[in-house]
């Protein structure tokens, strides 16, 4: 009896670690830099390699950084949310063009529009490590005191924008009540 009992007991362990593995979002890599000082942002610009994007100029205010990448199919379908969020000026969005070719990326912005105040040219990937980017697009949200409040690893949807993106960047007169 005892030697259908364990293999039986060793099954049902298996089951339960199955169970509890599916329920997990293996995609949904949890930041650790949530709630902590963004990372200083300076690289040289796209449009002009002898300026610079530095996060000290846009210091006090909310703002977004998508890194993105021609070269990234992702970021191609998420481009009209980027756009459709620049329309509205809650929030300046600044983009990181990492690991790109500079022409590809003016001709790109060019042809789809350009929904970015200002893109950091990243062609190393260097500076993407210091904010843990492991894949475009990334999205991050910084507060008006420099922390980041939310990332977003692939395409923006609907939901992550209305739901995430736009109350962490809304003056909080204009959050809403829950």
């Amino acid at each position: 009896m005892l030697r259908f009992l364990v293999p039986a007991a060793v099954f049902v362990v298996l089951l339960g670690f199955l169970y509890a593995g599916l329920s997990l979002h293996p995609g949904v890599i949890e930041s650790p830099f949530i709630g902590k000082s963004a990372p200083p942002l300076s690289v040289p610009l796209l449009h002009d390699a002898a300026g610079v994007l530095s996060s000290a100029a846009f210091a006090g205010k909310p703002w977004v950084l998508n890194v993105w990448g021609t070269w990234c199919v992702a970021c191609r379908e998420e481009h009209q949310a980027l756009l459709e969020i620049a329309l509205t000026k809650a929030v300046p969005i600044y983009g990181l063009d990492w690991k790109d070719d500079r022409d590809s990326a003016l001709a790109w912005l060019q042809q789809l529009g350009n929904p970015y105040d200002a893109v950091g040219f990243d062609s190393e990937g260097r500076v993407a490590i210091d904010w843990g980017v492991y894949g475009v697009p990334e999205t991050y949200v910084i507060t008006g005191d420099g922390k980041i409040a939310y990332r977003h690893v692939g395409p923006l949807t609907e939901d992550a924008i209305t739901q995430k993106l736009l109350p962490l960047v809304q003056p909080s007169a204009e959050k809403p009540q829950g």
